[in-house]
């Protein structure tokens, strides 16, 4: 019985480690001025736009 209390504590510290780094990430995201965040989406945007880069590998016909 005591591997299920051990397994309680473990999934227990899981869910605060995953709600502390979502808390820190918030706090990083709202950091941002509003020129930052404009910024950035139009270089993701811009990024967005250019073609794919060519690959190594052949294409393979799959059917």
């Amino acid at each position: 019985m005591r591997w299920w209390r051990v397994l309680g504590v473990a999934g227990f510290a899981g869910v605060a480690t995953t709600g502390v780094l979502v808390a820190r990430e918030e706090r990083r995201r709202r950091a941002y001025t509003a020129d930052e965040v404009r910024e950035r989406l139009h270089e993701r945007h811009e990024a967005a736009l250019l073609p794919p880069a060519p690959t190594d590998t052949p294409a393979t016909d799959r059917h």
